[in-house]
């Protein structure tokens, strides 16, 4: 009785509509067998999984017009977690491109009954978000924020309005709640069966009890798809497994590494209610209660997040179908009496059962979708991280136009697998991740947190020497990088756990290392910046780096080029430093987040010459960034060798001798602004040449700084950074760096025609500069990134990042302004007048603040500092 109300998927006896459709379509021989008997020895996709997922994907390939499409299921349609999923569609996300994902869902499931004739039990319930604290109401301020702006009805509530909506919930510990009234229920499973129907009727093939054991890897291609019923030979493989796509990624010939992690996942389900609860009673969320309750047939389906997750599922092969995993009343007795705190009338209230089901999680808390950096045509969707059935529309969605147009219609980087790297796939690491992944479900995310576990898996040789100098780490691609030095005599332990959308600790501490920057020198330890070298024995490294990047690489040697590797849309697909080694041999400077994406683009895009080389050296140096003024006077008595700026001119290479290491690698940029050098030193002699360089400049001030200190520097410089305000979907002619793009290089590049097109018609989004006017740092709330950007009092666009600017004393946010029709709605070239002409605020959780827009950086403000007179920044603004 529990697995039916549950909406078990019984295909046979409950939906004989469907069986007749499958049956006229697969099978002529008989009308008692749902599916063909053979599977077929060809198609162009295969499908692994058969949950919301797997069928998402079908049907949203089917709607696009691929029809050879086979789909396979080891055990039952949406016999996995979809089946014990609760069924909440939520919109209510923090990432822009998953709540794009959730809300694309909604409107799905809304109308897939009245397309397929499956019943979904979609209901339109709405959803409260409580808060029990001010720092929770302002995150949810935040969220409403961006739901508003994206046109999805939202609105902050007090706790009078929220007994009102739901008269069972307890409010005496609320100090207010967020209200999405769009928000909905549905049957999973149900809806797993509805895409399938769909998909069914335009032409794929449905195999159940079909177990996938391994991809066939030819020349770096998916060929083909060994299942337990024989071969399937293909172009394109999907990996849908769910909690089973980590074990089937590394069961190929070539593996996929896809790093997620299943947890038990416990709610209970209770019997009606005396008085049964309307069926479109609003959803709970409880994050600070760490629970979630909904209406279920009368009574209450009610789970949560515990503080003490139980990762399952470690070693072996798994069950072909997920049941009811062992009840544990002890381990769910937290959530239990938070359950009734919220809602003290269900003393008395029978339950029914406690459901124990498996969840999977990733790293970071966000999906995994894209295809696979080292076998083309293998593309994965999975770790929805308890959010599937909120998801699944929307990913699928962008994942089938992934395959079929060769890019997402959204940028989906944040979700993109080629953002890990197999350092992210150790069964040990994600076992103890995960355990942090599922109670930060439900933690309060304040900006600039970090992950406590898995850490110091990837280090600088100088990780020692800073940590003992006071250094505050945080992790970038398993990097550990240095986000601040804590002096002497200040509390480590109180800065370490201080949580704040406000004016945070480490202002003072950060402030301090931007003005020695600017006045002395500073050292920053960027070794984890990704680093390769490219060569060849004839001009082929030269002919195919000038194709693939839009700046001119011929260059004499010695010369250091900045570029974006751009897609044909002319969108940044890599943002880069370039140095030129030799006639032949290159060496490139890209984030670090960047390793894998860069590099598989790089492999599938350079020719298949064994003339040429690519070779991924970023463990190879230690990178050293010598910021300020004294920095020239520092490395020429290190050096004895003339730093001045005849003898080493800006974007300059070459390699010297530091102290008594030769071969450093010496470039005059400093990736922010400022004047300085990159040191890029073989890790050998890292150690002795941070020694030299902290003793010779002792006498020019020097001190240690962190990427906090960058980031305010870069910004306030007007440097846009990928991954935060540079993407694939955002040209050089969008966000002011026309300079570097050589149409006429002489050779035709990608991108090129995109960036002819938009020269000559224009730009419709141009990146801008905002300085908050009437924003008080010490009282107000901070911007961080994601707020809402208005102009005369319309959405034109969402702040990418922000830093506060030590040397205009306020404010910085960088961010995209669109021009839209007031009337049509009709996008329209953005003009210089249009972003000159307007009155700007930037929304912070809900409250606006004025902002000046800059198209270009305020660099005759960095001679002196800026005095506090609104006289004499309006000169500014007028220069």
């Amino acid at each position: 009785m529990f697995l039916r109300l549950l909406a078990d998927v019984r295909w046979r006896a409950a939906n004989p509509k469907w069986r007749r459709m499958t049956c006229s379509q697969r099978s002529t021989s008989s009308t008692a067998e749902p599916y063909p008997v053979s599977l077929p020895a060809q198609a162009q996709v295969v499908i692994c999984g058969g949950g919301i997922m797997g069928t998402s994907v079908a049907y949203h390939l089917s709607k696009m017009g691929w029809k050879d499409i086979v789909l396979l299921e080891q055990g039952r349609l949406a016999a996995g977690t979809t089946r014990f999923c609760a069924g909440i569609v939520s919109t209510a996300r923090h990432v822009s491109i998953e709540l794009k994902m959730a809300d694309y869902s909604n409107k799905l499931y809304q109308q897939l009954e009245q397309e397929t004739g499956v019943k979904t039990g979609y209901m339109k319930t709405g959803s409260i978000s409580l808060a029990q604290t001010q720092d929770r109401l302002i995150s949810l301020k935040r969220i409403a924020s961006s739901l508003n702006v994206m046109g999805i009805p939202c609105e902050i509530i007090t706790p009078k309005q929220v007994a009102q909506l739901h008269p069972l919930i307890n409010i005496h510990d609320l100090v207010g709640a967020m209200y999405v009234p769009e928000d909905a229920l549905v049957s999973s499973a149900n809806v797993s069966l509805a895409l399938a129907t769909a998909a069914s009727r335009n032409g794929v093939q449905i195999h159940e009890r079909t177990s996938v054991s391994h991809v066939s890897v030819q020349k770096g291609r998916v060929t083909a798809v060994e299942t337990d019923r024989g071969q399937i030979q293909c172009q394109y493989f999907v990996n849908c497994a769910g909690q089973w796509a980590y074990e089937l990624g590394h069961s190929g010939e070539e593996p996929v590494n896809i790093p997620l992690h299943a947890c038990e996942h416990f709610y209970l389900l209770t019997h009606p209610l005396k008085e049964p609860l309307a069926s479109n009673l609003p959803t709970i969320v409880d994050p600070d209660g760490r629970i979630y309750i909904r209406n279920w047939q009368g009574g209450i389906l009610s789970g949560g997040f515990e503080k003490n997750p139980k990762p399952l599922f470690t070693e072996g092969r798994n069950q072909l179908e997920i049941h009811n995993l062992q009840e544990d009343w002890d381990h769910f007795e937290p959530l239990l009496s938070a359950l009734l705190r919220r809602m003290p009338d269900l003393e008395a209230l029978q339950i029914m059962q406690l459901v124990n089901c498996p969840e999977s999680f990733t790293p970071d808390m966000r999906c995994i979708m894209g295809e696979s950096p080292t076998v083309r045509g293998y593309f994965v969707l999975a770790g929805m991280n308890s959010a599937g059935i909120s998801y699944g529309g929307g990913a699928g969605k962008y994942l089938a136009e992934w395959m079929v147009n060769g890019y997402p219609s959204e940028n989906v980087w944040p979700l993109d697998l080629k953002r890990f790297g197999a350092l992210q796939s150790s069964r040990t690491f994600l076992r103890h991740r995960v355990m942090e992944v599922m109670p930060l479900m439900c933690d309060l995310k304040v900006p600039r947190w970090d992950f406590q576990t898995g850490r110091q898996l990837r280090t600088s040789p100088l990780y020692d020497r800073l940590d003992a100098q006071g250094a505050r780490w945080m992790e970038k691609h398993g990097f550990e990088r240095v986000k601040y030095f804590v002096p002497p005599g200040k509390d480590l332990l109180d800065l370490d756990q201080s949580k704040t959308f406000y004016k945070p600790d480490w202002f003072d501490i950060v402030g301090s290392e931007v003005k020695c920057c600017k006045e002395a020198v500073c050292v920053i330890d960027m070794s984890s910046f990704t680093k390769f070298e490219i060569s060849s024995t004839g001009d082929e490294a030269l002919e195919s780096l000038q194709y693939l990047f839009s700046n001119d690489l011929d260059v004499p040697v010695g010369h250091v080029v900045h570029t974006g590797m751009l897609n044909e849309k002319g969108g940044y697909e890599n943002d880069c430093s370039i140095a030129r080694l030799s006639k032949r041999s290159f060496f490139m400077i890209s984030p670090t987040d960047q390793q894998v994406h860069c590099w598989a683009w790089l492999k599938n895009r350079l020719p298949d010459d064994s003339n040429l080389t690519m070779e991924d050296v970023t463990w190879k140096y230690t990178a050293l960034n010598l910021i300020g003024p004294r920095a020239v006077d520092v490395l020429s008595e290190l050096s004895y060798a003339p730093i001045t700026p005849e003898h080493f001119p800006s974007l300059f290479c070459k390699e010297m001798s530091v102290g008594y290491a030769n071969g450093i690698r010496v470039m005059s940029i400093t990736h922010t602004g400022e004047p300085g050098f990159m040191l890029y030193i073989p890790i050998e002699y890292a150690l002795h040449v941070y020694n030299e360089v902290m003793n010779m400049g002792q006498k020019y001030g020097i001190r240690n700084a962190g990427y906090y200190a960058l980031r305010s520097l870069r910004i306030e410089k007007f440097f846009a950074f990928w991954g935060q305000d540079l993407d694939a979907f955002t040209t050089p002619m969008e966000c002011g760096r026309e300079f570097q793009v050589k149409l006429e290089k002489g050779m035709q590049f990608v991108g090129q025609e995109a960036l002819l097109e938009q020269k000559q018609n224009g730009v419709y989004k141009r990146f801008t500069m905002f300085i908050l006017e009437d924003h008080d740092t010490d009282m107000d709330l901070w911007p961080w990134w994601g707020e809402p950007i208005f102009r005369n009092g319309r959405y034109v666009g969402k702040t990418t990042s922000s830093a506060y600017s030590y040397t205009l004393e306020r404010h910085v946010c960088l961010g995209f302004v669109q021009h839209f029709d007031e009337k049509t709605g009709e996008e329209l070239v953005v003009t210089t007048d249009f972003i000159n002409q307007g009155e700007y605020e930037i929304d912070i959780a809900g409250q606006r603040f004025q902002a000046k827009a800059k198209l270009y950086p305020f660099s005759s403000l960095f001679t002196h500092r800026r005095r506090k007179d609104e006289e004499e920044l309006s000169g500014y603004q007028r220069e």
